[in-house]
């Protein structure tokens, strides 16, 4: 038979259990099974803030009158549920959770993990004593609600897997802004039903890291989306215990905006290239550093006279694009000096040895994530050459302004009343030096002969090929005595012409 309460309370069993369990770690509360409590450790009376086994209460009433438990959902325990009144009715149980508040206050101050102990008196069923062991688990669940409020309230995409099942426990509301997903979406999905290393860069790498519960390091990956899209994210996976078991932490970062960014950026680059290379305007790409150039248009190649193969790779001054050094030096140090150009003046060479006198300008941008240096060429070499000829014009009238030749009288009269050039250039366009010099060059004649032919250096014919090139609207030889040719330009008669009216002159 059991040992009868009042008995058991003068037994030396019972002050040979008390000396056993008096330095435990664990709080232990000794019960008699009429619901009196026997005895507590010193352990228990901390653990419920109190010094002596009367503030705990005389019996398991006086207890639960004491002392308020519920549940970590906050649903308050009944009186039946309370583990003393369990462990009393001879009820075995583990690891429940509670949290105990002190009557008359609000917020729980401790968190109890609580199993039951029955203790029987020989072979009889009866309980002799029950027993009620308590951890005090407080600092640990006030760290996991730590961590749950800062997981919550993190701004950052994040996502906890159970690696149990590998089903989601946890997610925050980053993940869900982020996605678009709701909580009752992700919840107890696994993470293959929401395939959070999707089109990964090493996801054999992630999974095999995954099955293992370690780390899984940085990598971009597609994460769907519950509208049937993707996003484009790196995700990382970092081992974390949550409530005692084995999880996985899922953070992203969302590379969407970056993806888009890059993608107008190559739009525009692209919209750019093709713009370059229609333009009408003479252009040509170079590096910020060195300007060597990785890119010219069909514009800048027929001014120039060089194709892109012959150009790219190589600097303007490699090239021997400018007139003379001179002018290289000026515009390279005009470049370093203000860093942009606008409407420069300067003379290049072009291919085929003439000359065109341009405006030139330059704008440093970036492309493909480089600093580059982008070249425009406006040709002024058939203004430039209007303007010589009202020069020499005035210069004429200033010698003798008795006389004005019907040519000087043609081109006053031109730029005083301009009128639209509706059949493209003519002979009559031409000057006599350069109609002469057209001639010739029907001729087959080069610039040297040329030269020796007229008596004059080889510069002033250069000069010369290059105002006919630019009025007639063509840049080879060939073209020019093609063009003169097509208007019936006796190349004979016109110099022998030119020279009589010079020998009675």
């Amino acid at each position: 038979m059991a040992t009868p309460l009042k008995s058991l309370r003068e037994t030396a069993d019972l002050r040979h259990l008390r000396q056993i369990i008096a330095g435990l770690d664990e709080g232990v509360i000794l019960v008699d099974p009429d619901q009196s409590l026997l005895w507590a450790n010193d352990a228990a009376l901390r653990m419920h803030g109190v010094e002596r086994l009367e503030e705990l209460g005389s019996d398991v009433d006086a207890y639960r009158q004491r002392f308020q438990l519920r549940y970590r959902n906050n649903h308050r325990l009944k009186a039946d549920d309370y583990p003393i009144e369990r462990v009393v009715a001879g009820e075995s149980f583990s690891e429940v959770v509670v949290e105990v508040t002190v009557a008359g206050e609000e917020e729980a101050r401790w968190v109890h993990q609580v199993r039951s102990l029955v203790l029987n008196d020989g072979d009889d069923e009866e309980p002799a004593c029950v027993v009620l062991v308590i951890q005090d688990v407080t600092a640990q669940y006030k760290a996991e609600d730590r961590f749950e409020q800062s997981f919550n309230a993190n701004p950052a995409p994040a996502i906890i897997c159970r690696l149990a099942d590998l089903r989601f426990v946890k997610v925050n509301q980053g993940f869900l802004d982020m996605t678009g997903y709701v909580r009752d979406q992700v919840l107890c999905k696994t993470v293959y039903d929401i395939d959070v290393l999707r089109e990964a860069e090493r996801r054999d790498l992630a999974k095999e890291r995954l099955a293992q519960g370690g780390t899984i390091p940085q990598m971009e990956a597609e994460l769907e989306l519950p509208d049937g899209g993707t996003k484009l994210v790196i995700v990382a996976g970092q081992p974390i215990d949550l409530s005692e078991q084995p999880c996985i932490l899922f953070t992203f970062a969302d590379l969407e905006p970056r993806r888009k960014a890059e993608s107008a950026l190559r739009h525009s680059e692209e919209r750019f290239t093709r713009t370059f290379h229609v333009a009408p305007v003479p252009l040509a790409i170079g590096s910020r550093d060195g300007h060597l150039l990785c890119e010219v248009n069909e514009s800048f190649s027929a001014l120039s006279g060089y194709d892109s193969t012959q150009i790219i790779g190589r600097s303007l001054t490699e090239l021997g694009l400018w007139a003379n050094d001179a002018v290289a030096e000026q515009i390279e140090r005009a470049v370093e000096d203000v860093g942009a150009l606008r409407g420069q003046e300067a003379r290049i060479r072009t291919k085929d040895g003439s000359y065109v006198d341009c405006l030139i300008s330059t704008e440093t941008f970036n492309l493909g994530g480089d600093a580059c240096l982008l070249w425009a060429f406006q040709d002024i070499t058939q203004r430039k050459s209007t303007e010589m000829e009202l020069v020499e014009a005035i210069e004429a009238v200033m010698k003798d302004t008795s006389w004005f030749s019907r040519s000087i009288m043609d081109k006053l009269a031109r730029l005083r009343s301009p009128q639209p050039d509706e059949g493209g250039a003519s002979l009559d366009d031409l000057t006599a030096r350069e109609r002469e010099v057209l001639a010739l060059i029907c001729r087959g004649l080069d610039d040297k002969r040329i030269a020796r032919e007229l008596d004059v250096s080889a510069n002033t014919v250069r000069n010369h090929v290059a105002r006919i090139y630019a009025k007639i609207g063509v840049n080879r030889r060939t073209a020019a005595a093609a063009w003169a040719r097509a208007r019936g330009f006796d190349d004979g008669g016109v110099i022998a012409a030119l020279r009589t009216k010079d020998a009675i002159s």
